[in-house]
């Protein structure tokens, strides 16, 4: 827990703005990933942030993005959200704004000049509308483009190259050939002469109609956030002198008494002080029965309390509660990449300088080797070129897949650290369980109970929970646990003493009374007679009295309610199943019969479990390892993807890569499923985004004319660019309505 405390207070979170493109990602990353001391930076197109890794100041880290033309500013765990959601929004109505300037202006010029009805540059009027007209044009780019133009510019001061290059080169080379042609329309002969002023201003038009879609469907990508942030209430009733007040949850200090009224949300993580109810813990955990909670058990934040009122002592407020670890570990496996991401990132980075050569060369074809006017027409196809290529959905192809993926398994009570793991959970041929805990309950149960004629099984249970209702041994308090949930009273016994490692003994209305396991019925010369074959993988204790055995307990590990489903369902996803155990081989054989796995390894200690599953990675297998996250914390890290049964507040110090909320296994089939669709999504996006740029460049270069005649227009190539984005946006989030 301490070494996961310091990793985090090393970890800083950032939003950054004026980012526009994969391409301002890679800036960005390299930047701060060039910091002396930083170990890792992640940034995050969708949500406009970066997570820094490592112990270097906030104030250096802003200093790196805003000396590269970007602006950065720290936010914290709760505030980031709705800091950023009031950014989403505001930037949202400004691209608005933006948007519909241009189009007021440039619409009108695009149905006029379509109709023919505006005066030519030869005309002595004409030439003044349309020095006019680049006068208004160039304040429409001035109010709607500046983001572009001041994008272009640092491009420029730090020798890169962005989606903002290639928009402010498109656009900007528009008005000045138009504006040039204005005030010497002589440079060309009369049928040349044609102006693209409003192709410039609706291009800005529809660039800007894309950023803000854009922004408004970044909003609903983190609808699992929104959610789960959602579940805290923002006050708290509070103890203090005697004295119930209503106070802030900020206000709330650890040691504090809270109390709990039926249908409230519980603001903060604590023990159960005075009273019980049963309590909703399903956003948690992602299990759907409501669980008793009572004096001394641990409720958790933003749990709905369903019935009684209880008094809370708090153990954990603020960023240390289970609720804001889970929030925090989904924001930033939102905010990660995989493999893919990377590789996006990798390609875009080179992409904008290859697109400017393209367009470089198309011009150059086309002034040389074109029709007349050539010049016009070179100008046209390069300017095409280099709008239509903008990489605005190879940049959002990943991280919204990501952000939507993470959030819908942490709807299904799945944690997923990064988006690394999200990746390699689809592509697992193998998966490790371990027994105890994770295919069983992990706590002893009562499973069994034989009676004799004169002491039926009722009997045997009250005189078994009689002599050990003072033991703290698991097996004995799992006897006295069975026969609480009957309505009989502990029976009166004198003589109590205990044979250690066998049993107990007393005196029951003046005879002796042995309970314990064979070793204690040799000890005490007992036939076990018909009592003397309990079922395999079962642990039996023998009840006897005087001089002869009156019955059997026999007490198990139970297996979890869905592990047989979940197993058959994996074996039926094509996964390999392997059941490894400290337990012994018999039991663990038995276990793996019930639940229909051929292959076991039993008797293994932490690190031959780690060993085994080097093994099977040298075979080739990629293995998913699940466990407790505790002993098997060597086996969950050497694992592709570690699955580790989480249990609310156990999550900061887990050791996999999966955290299940829940206590079934059920959410293992989820979890790879999800990452089969996301990643299917992501490719989807890929392969769009591609497809996009592979046929559009060629007809933007002009490929279609000399056979067919057709020439795409720039303005065209804006709404074509804008719809290649607005296309990833909504496949993603095609994900959040999908079925698993």
């Amino acid at each position: 827990m301490d070494n996961n405390s310091d990793n985090n207070s090393n970890v800083k979170r950032f939003l950054i703005s004026g980012m526009t493109c994969a391409s301002c990602v890679s800036k960005v990353e390299k930047a701060l990933s060039k910091v002396h001391g930083v170990t890792s930076a992640s940034v995050n197109l969708v949500e406009r942030t970066a997570i820094v890794q490592g112990g270097v100041s906030t104030e250096i880290l802003i200093k790196v993005v805003n000396d590269i033309g970007y602006q950065a500013k720290e936010c914290g765990n709760g505030e980031s959200e709705s800091e950023k959601e009031s950014l989403e929004s505001f930037q949202y109505k400004k691209l608005l704004k933006k948007s519909a300037m241009a189009a007021v202006v440039g619409i009108p010029l695009m149905v006029a000049d379509f109709f023919h009805v505006l005066p030519y540059l030869d005309e002595s009027r004409g030439q003044i509308f349309w020095i006019g007209v680049g006068i208004l044009s160039l304040g429409v780019l001035i109010y709607s483009g500046e983001q572009f133009f001041r994008g272009f510019w640092a491009s420029l001061k730090y020798r890169s190259a962005t989606m903002d290059t290639l928009i402010a080169l498109g656009t900007g080379s528009a008005w000045v050939y138009s504006m040039l042609l204005s005030l010497f329309p002589v440079l060309l002969p009369e049928f040349a002469r044609h102006v693209y002023f409003e192709a410039a201003v609706v291009i800005i038009a529809f660039v800007n109609l894309g950023s803000a879609l854009e922004a408004k469907a970044r909003g609903k990508t983190s609808e699992a956030i929104q959610k789960l942030l959602a579940l805290q209430p923002k006050m708290a009733r509070v103890i203090r002198n005697l004295i119930e007040t209503d106070i802030p949850l900020d206000q709330v200090k650890v040691g504090d008494i809270v109390r709990v009224r039926p249908g409230e949300k519980i603001p903060v993580d604590g023990k159960v002080v005075e009273g019980s109810s049963w309590v909703d813990e399903s956003m948690l955990t992602g299990e759907s029965m409501p669980v008793e909670k009572s004096v001394e058990q641990e409720a958790h934040a933003g749990t709905l309390n369903k019935s009684g009122s209880f008094l809370l002592k708090a153990t954990r407020i603020g960023r240390e509660t289970a609720l804001a670890q889970i929030v925090e570990m989904v924001k930033t496996a939102q905010s990660s990449k995989p493999h893919l991401g990377r590789l996006a990132d990798q390609i875009s980075s080179v992409f904008v300088p290859v697109v400017m050569a393209l367009a470089l060369l198309t011009f150059s074809v086309w002034f040389y080797f074109g029709p007349t006017p050539s010049i016009a027409y070179a100008f046209v196809t390069m300017m095409t070129v280099l709008i239509i290529a903008c990489p605005c959905a190879l940049g959002l192809a990943t991280p919204l897949s990501i952000m939507v993926g993470v959030g819908k398994a942490a709807e299904h009570g799945i944690l997923i650290r990064n988006g690394e793991a999200l990746q390699k959970a689809g592509q697992l041929t193998t998966i490790v369980l371990d027994k105890t805990g994770t295919v069983t309950e992990g706590r002893p149960e009562v499973t069994r109970i034989v009676g004799s004629f004169e002491f039926n099984e009722q009997k045997v249970l009250q005189l078994a929970a009689s002599l050990e209702r003072h033991s703290e041994h698991p097996l004995a308090q799992a006897i006295v646990a069975k026969f609480k949930e009957t309505n009989l009273d502990f029976l009166s016994l004198q003589n109590f003493h205990a044979e250690a490692g066998q049993g107990v003994c007393a005196m029951f209305e003046g005879k002796n009374i042995y309970f314990g396991n064979m070793k204690l019925m040799r000890h005490v010369h007992m036939d076990l007679g018909d009592f003397a074959s309990p079922a395999s993988g079962e642990t039996s204790m023998y009840l006897a009295l005087e001089e002869k055995v009156i019955g059997r307990v026999s007490v198990s590990d139970p297996l979890k309610k869905d592990a047989k489903a979940t197993v058959e369902t994996l074996q039926k996803m094509g996964l390999k199943i392997i059941l490894m155990t400290g337990d012994s081989h018999d039991v663990a054989q038995r276990v793996a019969q019930t639940l229909g796995i051929q292959e076991v390894v039993s008797e293994l200690l932490p690190g031959d479990k780690e060993q085994k599953i080097r093994e099977l990675q040298m075979q080739g297998e990629k293995v998913g390892m699940v466990g407790d996250g505790m002993n098997d914390a060597p086996s969950l890290s050497r694992a592709h993807v570690g699955f580790a049964i989480g249990r609310g507040t156990d999550v900061a110090i887990e050791s996999g890569d999966v955290i299940l909320m829940g206590e079934g296994l059920t959410p293992i089939v989820s979890a790879i499923q999800i990452s089969k669709v996301t990643i299917r999504n992501i490719y989807q996006n890929f392969f769009g985004a591609f497809l996009y740029n592979v046929l559009s460049l060629p007809i933007a270069a002009g490929i279609l004319y000399p056979h067919w005649g057709i020439l795409l227009n720039p303005m065209i190539a804006g709404a074509a660019m804008t719809l290649s984005s607005l296309t990833v946006v909504l496949n993603a989030n095609r994900l959040k309505t999908g079925h698993l």
